[in-house]
């Protein structure tokens, strides 16, 4: 997926209220800019390193600029949670998703289960409804698993729903999807951060074993084009197996 061109560089000061972040760009400016992540960002928030912003010409906007990657150790990383969902559509509709090929419609934002809706409703004549939730990931602790991406970043009660809410839609009859979007380039694995989230690791573990499946993709990210796209399957682990 395209991102605004061009994106302007700068250095991260600080990031606070959750969706704010002071940010000083290569001229010297020191702006406020839309931090569009409402997660904890563990490992993303240090003052000094580099981001990239989009800047919007929309003049009813409060804050024209938008937070949009960064680069953590070398790493690229796709901090806009408001992306991941059109990544993952325009991969599917590509084919770089086998997974997910093969269905006749694909529509995003529709409403199911208990005053939610789905990321992406994937259906077909003969193959019927594949429900797909994407979220997104971009968690990698250094004093864990070499390489492992996690999710989620902080307790997230919505996102327990989803599971629920996806297990009920596998009951009916229906196909249901976790997509695990990882936007950062350097994990070759993931699993999820169960001593962040418990609650929602028992509820992972409740949806996949009544059928609920769930796929890991990793990005590409270039900030010259600029763009982020699907790139590979990474495995999922169960780091607490033992």
């Amino acid at each position: 997926m395209l991102l605004p061109s061009p994106l302007i560089q700068g250095k991260l000061i600080k990031r606070y209220k959750r969706f704010l972040a002071d940010i000083e760009l290569e001229n010297g400016d020191m702006i406020t800019a839309h931090c569009a992540n409402p997660g904890g960002m563990i490992g993303l928030k240090k003052a000094g390193i580099d981001v990239w912003l989009s800047q919007s010409d929309n003049p009813k906007r409060k804050l024209k600029y938008s937070w949009e990657l960064c680069r953590v150790g070398g790493a690229m990383v796709g901090i806009n949670t408001a992306h991941p969902n059109a990544i993952v559509e325009e991969a599917i509709l590509s084919g770089k998703v086998p997974e997910l090929a093969g269905y006749e419609t694909l529509t995003r934002e529709v409403k199911y289960g208990k005053n939610s809706r789905i990321d992406i409703l994937l259906s077909d004549p003969v193959k019927g409804l594949c429900y797909v939730e994407v979220k997104n990931v971009h968690l990698k602790r250094d004093d864990t698993v070499p390489g492992l991406a996690e999710f989620p970043d902080a307790v997230t009660a919505r996102g327990a729903k989803h599971l629920d809410e996806m297990t009920d839609m596998v009951a009916d009859g229906h196909r249901a999807v976790m997509f695990y979007l990882i936007q950062r380039d350097d994990c070759n694995q993931f699993a999820l951060a169960s001593d962040i989230d418990p609650h929602y690791a028992a509820r992972f573990k409740a949806a996949t074993k009544a059928g609920v499946e769930a796929i890991a993709y990793d990005c590409v990210i270039d900030v010259k084009t600029p763009s982020v796209t699907v790139n590979t399957m990474l495995p999922i682990r169960d780091i607490n197996a033992k």
